[in-house]
This record gives C-alpha cells, structure tokens and sequence, in this order.
C-alpha cells in the first residue's frame, strides 16, 4: 500500500512538474504579446428599472421622418435591445416570438391610435447539434451556412375608439437580416442588408435586422451633468454598439388624416406575453429621452406601460421640468418660470403652426408633419436652427435631440439663450441617402486578421493569431516582431530545461 501510494505520488509529482514546465513556457510566450482588454461603458437606452431587465423588448428610440428621396412617403424607424456588443456571441441577437412589436400612429391628435404596424417574428435553426449561428462563410440570406434564422410578418391593424375593426398582412415570412458576426463569416454584410429590404403590400417598403445605433450622445450626462464641467463632453457613449431594427417606409397618405390634417403623432410599444399566455405592454418609446430624463424613478414603469390618452398623469414632470433646476444648480443657468408651456408643446402638444393638430390632447408622442418637405441642407438642431422638417417636428436621423433638448429646458423657446451642448453633434458612422438610410452595424470582428485564412497586407493570417502572433514581419530592425519570436523561443527553452531537470530528478528518486 505504502509503494504504490509513494509510485501515484511520484507520478503525479512528474505529471504536475512537467505540466507546469509545459505551463510556464506557454504563458510566458502568450504574455510577450496578450492584449488588454477594453474596458465597456454602458448607460441610458435603460430609462425604467423593470425594462432595463429586459433587453430584447427595451424598445431604445423612435425616429418618423419624410423620406429625403421620396418626399411622398414617411419612413418610420424603431429600435430595440440596446448595448449590442458587436462580438457578443455565440448567442447573437434575435427578436423573441413571444413578444409584439407595434408603432402606432395617430392621425388626428385625440391621443389615440388610429394605426397599428405590428410586426412578430419566428426562429429557424437548422443544426441544433452545433454551438454556432452560422457553419461556415455566409454569402446571402438563403445561405445554408446560416444557421439561425428567423422571419417576420407585419399586420397593420385598424382602430376605432382603440377597438380594432380590420387587421391586413402587408408582409409575410420576410427574411431578417442576422447580427454581424464578423468579416470572416460574414465578409458582405451589405449584401445581406439589401437583400433584406422587401417591398410589402400597399407600396410600402421594409427592412428588419441590425444596425449601427444611430443615436449619439455623451451619456456621461447621467454623472451629475458632467460633473459640472463641459470641458469633459464629446465621446459617443453608443460609438460601436450596434441596436435590432424595424424600418418602414409607407405613402405619407396612408397614414395621416388628410392634406389638410397631415400632422401624425408616433410612438412604439413592446407587448410581451405573460405565464397566463395573456399579452402586456412593456415599454413604450415616443419623443426621445422623456422618460429618462423628465419622468421620475417613481413613475418610469408606469410609463412604459401607459397609453398616451392617460398622459394626463405626467404632465406635471413636463410643466416642472426636474432637469431644469439641476442645470440651475450645477451650471448656474436660471431656470425658466414654471409651469412650462414652452416644453409642453415640444413634448406634448406640437407646436402651433408646425405640427399642433386642431384640437389636439396633450400627450407624449413624436409628431410629425408630413406636408413638410424635406430640407435639402438638413441642420442637426432642427427647428431651433430653422429648419422645420427636423426635431421635434418628427426625428430624423441626424438630429441632435440631446443639445436640442438640453437647450430647450434651459430655456432657449422662452429668450433664455444658451449654447448648450454634448459636443457630439454627428453619428460615429455616416447615415445612407436610401432606404433604410441607417448606418451598416459594426462587425463582430474589425481587426486585419478577420480575412477567413488569406492574411493581411503583412501575411499574417487566423492561424498566426492562434499561435500568438508570432510571424515575422519584414523590417529593418526586427521591432516587435523579433522580440515576439525572441520572448517565444526563450520561454520554450526554460520549459525544456525544467523539463528535463524533472527527469533527472525523477529517475535517481526512482533509483533510490
């Protein structure tokens, strides 16, 4: 008993040493050329505390313009999930089947919904017995490569008195657009998207599937309004984060009242499907940021389960403005008088001789109108700066509603002009002149490595990276390169020289 413990010692006293020789070599040569990883910074697109619990149906903004190459048309834009990280895998972003992802539209300003786009969704896998979402490179929608897919119809819902009394299919088993797992898997993205863009019964047209997040913001505006000091403004929080999207793009007189009453409210809402098999409102999104930064914690889910024709229960936080006496307090900027009229016909009114409709019910909606032309030099600060087919007549794309509306509560509608400001004035990514008009999403992989094997300008390629990029690369005087190569065959060396001390060790305690 006694010898054979004392051999399984000896044994794994060996086994251990060589495996830590072994260790020993391998970590240091991978420590000569590991890379730190990236700290993440995340914030906001969270604007209630049950919702922000539940990405797949936080719906992060809403955005209804008239189309700049189709000024006949209105193209309306929804997004969910937030903080997509681009190389979040295996399990990338998909939309769930138990939810119903609606945008509502109001056509005659009495704060109910005239119109429904809903739009539900199924998954297809095709290889359970694999981990990957795609098998190998995807080159079209239909690939089957791809693995995971999933589809999408669209009903468009007609109400009265928020009964529905008709409900039509404009799209059926649609094709959506996967998350950007990366260039080797991936290496036309674009092709895809295009691929994914349908026409839909009554003329419309559609797109569903990833995108870059078109909103841009340094959310740092969260950290007590920059700590008091503006000079630490302009980094794009959401740079490289990628959002799930709905885009539609419907004739303008399908959806509003008349040409004389072309003025729309818009808002978006998550339905999701309870134990019971019943269906509730989750979130609710219209004009940007006014659950987060105007409705208080006490009242954000309520909110987001709430219907505009209630709206009365949040009028308070619009005409007293919390927002307003901070920026008094940190910056020294006088609030404007209360109650606010000013915001009131921002956020929910419209403003009169803009996009007010007759005899419109106060409530929080985007409003557009739809007989204003698109401008041709579009300015980011919208009706602030003049041009009226921006913010907050409906929301473009490139509007900056943080310094809009940051301007607004300091009073700039009232002659308390300011200049205020996140200093991020434009995407991180630029915005297409078409359909869907949203910037491509970033790749999971953006590095010279992702070429599936073919190696970059310098000859490097996905097996390189796998031995801790040791390839020597052409240069005068060897650089980093060198000193990989050198860091490598020195740690390789000390573990053969423990290693074979091991076995002199072993074979006299074996002979004694």
């Amino acid at each position: 008993m006694t010898a054979i413990a004392r051999t399984g010692t000896g044994r794994r006293g060996l086994a251990t040493l060589v495996c830590g020789a072994l260790a020993a070599g391998g970590l240091t040569a991978a420590g000569v050329s590991a890379l730190q990883p990236g700290a993440a910074d995340a914030s906001s697109h969270r604007e209630a505390p049950l919702i922000s619990g539940q990405p797949q149906y936080d719906n992060t903004d809403v955005y209804a313009f008239v189309s700049p190459d189709k000024p006949d048309t209105t193209t309306l834009v929804a997004n969910w999930i937030p903080f997509e990280e681009p190389a979040g895998g295996p399990n990338f972003y998909l939309f769930p089947e138990d939810a119903q992802y609606d945008i509502h539209i109001d056509s005659d300003g009495d704060a109910q919904g005239d119109l429904i786009y809903r739009w539900t969704f199924d998954t297809q896998t095709k290889n359970k017995d694999t981990f990957l979402s795609n098998t190998d490179q995807v080159t079209s929608l239909d690939d089957p490569d791809l693995n995971i897919t999933q589809t999408y119809d669209i009903d468009l819902l007609k109400l009265d008195d928020q009964k529905v009394v008709s409900t039509k299919k404009i799209a059926d088993d649609l094709p959506v657009a996967p998350s950007n797992v990366g260039k080797a898997s991936m290496p036309d993205y674009k092709k895809l998207r295009d691929q994914a863009v349908r026409q839909v019964s009554g003329g419309g047209t559609s797109y569903v599937g990833q995108a870059d997040d078109p909103f841009f913001l340094d959310l740092r505006v969260f950290d007590l309004l920059y700590g008091g000091d503006l000079s630490e403004v302009g980094r794009d929080t959401l740079k490289g984060y990628n959002v799930n999207t709905v885009a539609l793009q419907v004739p303008s007189a399908d959806i509003r009242q008349s040409a004389k009453q072309p003025t729309v409210g818009v808002w978006s809402t998550t339905q999701r499907k309870n134990a019971k098999g019943d269906w509730t409102q989750v979130s609710r999104l219209g004009s940007p940021l006014v659950n987060e930064v105007v409705v208080p914690l006490r009242d954000k889910d309520k909110f987001n389960a709430s219907a505009p024709w209630k709206d009365a229960d949040f009028l308070k936080y619009v005409q007293r403005p919390e927002l307003a006496k901070l920026l008094e307090k940190i910056y020294g900027i006088k609030a404007a008088d209360e109650p606010r009229k000013d915001l009131v016909s921002v956020f929910f009114t419209g403003v009169k001789g803009l996009n007010q409709p007759a005899g419109v019910r106060p409530s929080e909606q985007l409003r557009l109108n739809t007989s204003v032309k698109p401008a041709a030099d579009p300015k980011r600060l919208g009706v602030l700066d003049g041009d009226n087919s921006g913010f907050p007549n409906g929301r473009r794309l490139t509007d900056d509603v943080v310094d809009i509306e940051l301007q607004a509560v300091a009073g700039e509608l009232v002659g308390n002009k300011n200049d205020l400001g996140d200093a991020v004035n434009a995407n991180d990514q630029a915005f297409s002149g078409t359909f869907p008009y949203l910037a491509l999403p970033t790749a999971g992989s953006r590095g010279p490595l992702a070429g599936k094997g073919k190696g970059d300008a310098s000859g490097s390629s996905a097996r390189d990276a796998l031995v801790g990029g040791a390839v020597e690369k052409s240069s005068s005087s060897g650089g980093t390169s060198d000193a990989v190569l050198i860091g490598s065959a020195g740690a390789g060396a000390a573990g053969v020289l423990l290693l074979g001390l091991g076995l002199l060790w072993w074979r006299r305690r074996r002979t004694t």
